[in-house]
């Protein structure tokens, strides 16, 4: 038995009405080939990986988390905190996949798969298996806030979550039916570890198969991220303290609502942000009469001191090329260069913050 969709009261009809319309304007934008889209992209993403697997616990700098999610830098051994941000970002290029994959079907293996590419550093806690032990969550003092189903009764209960997941309550609305999947799988409690970042994933990928938005600006871990304590406390209300579908899912669901209308706003405040920093890149591109393309390392630097290669794949341009460009702009004043051979990065310089920050 699963939890029931609930009717939506008043007040989140009215906000899922606003939601509908902020997602439409948000889907307008980010589907313009705009040129500046593929550096927010990468930084909407590194920003929601950074506050899901921060609110387990496995904290890291949007910085870092930029530099890992592109790969210009790499986990070490041992370096968790860091893995754990790696393995997130695999997991969400495989929803990124799944989401325009028109064979796609919903499967238990789809949800055993995105654990283990979100967990695949935690050996210990048994990666895209079904766990086989009880499982309970505890707060900050030791006790035990809520106990999972017992582990015996976790297959049969999955097998219901993948079914409604592939038929169930297909008129909801989309939004509806995410929060839904998010409260239904982190329920059940699935796995040994990991089952709040595996949640928010499905819930990114029942979002992203809607095809209106894609993951990185479908989904709301970055609000969960910094409201990690009326998250918890939502969920606490929707499932008590043991497993009982019989509770009513409503405020979950409306606070779910209200976290996507935060991020949508904040989503199309950034675009809009990005379009204006471009703008004013051209304009210092201009002024040397540089080639459009020295506009894409600019904004690199200002993001994540960019390296040659990433600039050059960016640009379609060759390596010797990306080089003497990077060299300009250095002996132009608005990058500093650091490191050498392979290390060498180009990281933003006084000057070029204070053109863009006028």
């Amino acid at each position: 038995m699963l939890f029931a969709t609930p009717r939506l009261g008043d007040t989140a009809a009215r906000n899922l009405a606003a939601l509908d319309e902020l997602r439409a304007k948000l889907n307008r934008e980010t589907h313009r080939p705009a040129p500046w889209m593929g550096t927010l992209r990468r930084l909407v993403t590194a920003t929601t990986i950074a506050q899901s697997t921060g609110i387990e616990g496995f904290h890291v700098s949007d910085e870092e988390a930029l530099s890992l999610v592109t790969g210009a830098a790499r986990a070490g051994t041992g370096e968790t905190a860091r893995q754990a941000v790696e393995c997130y970002a695999r997991a969400m290029n495989h929803v990124a996949v799944m989401a325009r994959d028109p064979a796609f079907r919903w499967l238990d293996r789809v949800i055993l798969d995105l654990h283990y590419d979100a967990c695949s550093f935690q050996r210990d806690q048994d990666p895209g298996m079904w766990r086989t032990t009880p499982v309970g969550v505890v707060d900050g003092r030791g006790r035990i806030v809520y106990q999972a189903p017992p582990a015996g009764e976790v297959p049969a209960l999955m097998r219901e979550v993948v079914e409604w997941l592939d038929r169930g309550d297909l008129d909801a609305h989309v939004v509806v039916r995410a929060a839904m999947a998010h409260l239904h799988v982190v329920s059940v409690h699935p796995f040994r570890d990991g089952n709040g970042r595996v949640s928010r994933i499905v819930q990114s990928l029942v979002l992203a198969r809607d095809g209106l938005l894609t993951p990185e600006f479908a989904s709301i871990e970055e609000y969960l991220g910094e409201h990690t304590p009326a998250y918890y406390e939502q969920l606490q209300r929707a499932h008590g303290r043991t497993y009982d579908p019989r509770r009513d899912a409503g405020d979950w669901v409306a606070f779910c609502i209200r976290a996507h209308l935060d991020q949508a706003r904040r989503r199309l405040a950034q675009v809009q942000e990005a379009a204006t920093r471009w703008e004013q890149l051209e304009r210092v591109a201009d002024k040397r009469r540089w080639p459009d393309r020295f506009v894409i390392g600019l904004e690199q630097a200002l993001f994540d001191a960019c390296d040659r290669t990433s600039y050059a794949r960016e640009a379609d341009i060759s390596a010797g090329t990306a080089s003497s460009d990077l060299r300009r702009m250095v002996e132009a004043g608005l990058l500093v260069q650091t490191g050498q051979g392979p290390a060498t990065r180009y990281a933003p310089s006084d000057a070029l913050r204070a053109a863009v920050a006028g």
